[in-house]
């Protein structure tokens, strides 16, 4: 039978075969990918999805900072973006374009030199704009729908296309739009308010310490692993039910916050994940309450 790997459009950036998925990750764990691609520009995007198979399926992999991978791997093709994704530029008016590429924090730096209010949230959410984007990040009573004016996609088909932020259809960690599957998002654009640089670099200095007094940001985590119901905290329940700090195999949900799920050590993506179930039923049993994962879980178990 004839491997459709052997049949990929031309591009300019690169094609990678069966490579381990893992160092993409924060997690660090995670079988290989069918094909990854990393682009070397739009067009070059643009230009694979146009002629690629539209049965093979496309998957897109920011920084990993909210993916679990799993042991067996990913089908089809993973597409990961690089540097010509991840520039940052204020643009009059307290707006600031970033690719998707562009690391959360960054952009948060980027916008304060610029006397951007506004977007300092962005210092305490790991990842990048796409994932941002795709996600509707935020933290500390802030989101991406707040600040967001356009995001910027490419289809399945090879089209670039324009979302206004109402067309993005955000809810909690949500987008519906990017939901629906068939896009690659390549960057968004962002308004804030006017502020003095000084002053915003402060409040993102808050943000800084906030986050490394109470969050495991040196581990090998991915983030907040569920998302908050109605009401409720997920590191409560969590906590409540007895699984901070409780480890299984090399996972563990962190002492220091208990809706941090972390790699301890050696831990499969399958002993992530496990455990994560395990804390999921424990808690719905508990309390009647079903926690939903936030970390993106992509592939096939191992087998």
């Amino acid at each position: 039978m004839a491997d459709w790997r052997d049949h990929l459009p031309a591009v300019r950036g690169k094609l990678l075969r069966d490579e381990p998925l893992g160092p993409f990750t924060w997690f660090r764990v995670g079988g290989p990918a069918d094909v990854i691609f990393l682009p070397a520009d739009e067009a070059d995007l643009a230009g694979f999805l146009k002629g690629l198979d539209p049965a093979v399926p496309v998957i897109p992999l920011g920084v990993g900072s909210n993916t679990l991978v799993r042991d067996g791997g990913v089908e089809g093709v993973v597409i990961r973006l690089g540097k010509a994704f991840a520039g940052v530029e204020a643009r009059g008016d307290n707006r600031i374009f970033a690719g998707a590429a562009a690391l959360d924090a960054m952009v948060a730096r980027e916008a304060a030199k610029a006397g951007i209010a506004g977007l300092e949230f962005y210092r305490g959410v790991p990842g990048s704009i796409g994932g941002a984007t795709v996600m509707n990040a935020g933290c500390y009573g802030a989101e991406t729908k707040d600040i967001l004016v356009e995001a910027y996609a490419v289809t399945r088909a090879g089209e670039r296309v324009t979302f206004s932020n109402a067309q993005m259809g955000f809810s909690y960690r949500k987008s519906a739009k990017a939901a629906a599957g068939g896009l690659i998002f390549t960057g968004a654009l962002f308004e804030g308010t006017a502020d003095d640089p000084a002053a915003v670099e402060a409040r993102m200095a808050e943000i800084t310490a906030r986050r490394e007094t109470t969050q495991p940001i040196r581990e090998k985590t991915g983030g907040s692993t569920f998302k908050n119901p109605p009401g409720q905290s997920s590191w409560k329940l969590v906590d409540e039910a007895g699984w901070r700090g409780k480890p299984r195999g090399g996972a563990m949900f962190s002492p220091l916050h208990a809706n941090f799920l972390i790699n301890t050590g050696e831990a499969t993506a399958a002993d992530l994940e496990g455990l994560g179930e395990a804390v999921r039923a424990d808690v719905k049993a508990r309390t009647g309450i079903e926690l939903e994962w936030e970390i993106k879980r992509i592939g096939r178990p191992a087998g």
